[in-house]
């Protein structure tokens, strides 16, 4: 039976990643850095996942032989985390289309639900705090950041994931954004629903039973890309249950 819902963060809970590229800029401006990441560059940047691998890999590639740059990773990551948790808590991100009212319908059916993702925990809290009554805590395990040994496409975070939930992968859907989140769920044993985003229309999502633009809203409904379709275009729990029950 589906016992668990396992939830992407950026791209999927939110279209978290042009937010994340204006605040690096912010952060490389106030640093006195030249550096500005445009659309085109942070879509090739998001083949590295997590953000600290995003800019050591730039850094790496771009200022090989600067070793006082190196140096100033984690103050200039440091930097961009506070600006993005200001931007965030400003209210410049809201929830995607059908995400609050799928975790709604899972939370009174008593399906557990959990986060796992590359992106750093401060990240995850301050969207949830935003979006989500004060005091509230939706999901019953958050798996983030630095608490794998391997970022995404490895497993790693999903296993962890599953772990503190007490689920077996065959028990849970993964709902996922990416080609490298794709590959960690369904690597991990878990079945993938995948929801594009902004810097994920070009990807495959091959593995995915299924594919949306969203996950859609009562008189709004997504954009049915492959795989599994959804009725009058909104994925919902009993949806979801129902697909489950079938494999």
């Amino acid at each position: 039976m589906l016992r668990a819902l396992i939830f992407d963060v950026d791209g999927t809970l939110a279209e978290t990643e042009d937010l994340h590229r204006r605040a690096f800029n912010r952060a490389f401006a106030d640093l006195g850095l030249s550096w500005h990441w445009d659309p085109e560059l942070y879509a090739d940047l998001l083949a590295v996942m997590g953000g600290k691998e995003r800019l050591a890999h730039y850094v790496a590639t771009r200022h090989a032989d600067d070793a006082a740059l190196r140096a100033r990773m984690p103050e200039i990551h440091g930097l961009k985390t506070r600006i993005y948790g200001a931007l965030v808590a400003d209210g410049a991100l809201a929830l995607r289309p059908g995400v609050a009212r799928l975790v709604r319908e899972a939370r009174a059916d008593g399906v557990r639900l959990a986060v796992a993702t590359t992106t750093s925990r401060p990240n995850v809290d301050t969207l949830l705090a935003v979006n989500f009554p004060a005091g509230d805590r939706p999901f019953d395990v958050i798996a983030a950041g630095d608490e794998a040994a391997r970022k995404k496409p490895a497993p790693d975070i999903f296993n962890l994931a599953l772990r503190r939930l007490g689920v077996d992968p065959e028990d849970a859907i993964a709902i996922e954004d990416s080609t490298a989140g794709i590959r960690s769920a369904l690597d991990a044993g878990l079945p993938v629903l995948a929801t594009r985003s902004r810097y994920t229309e070009s990807h495959r999502l091959d593995g995915a039973f299924s594919a949306v633009s969203d996950l859609g809203e009562p008189g709004r409904p997504h954009r049915h890309v492959f795989g599994v379709p959804w009725p009058d275009g909104v994925v919902t729990l009993s949806g979801l249950k129902r697909w489950h029950a079938s494999i």
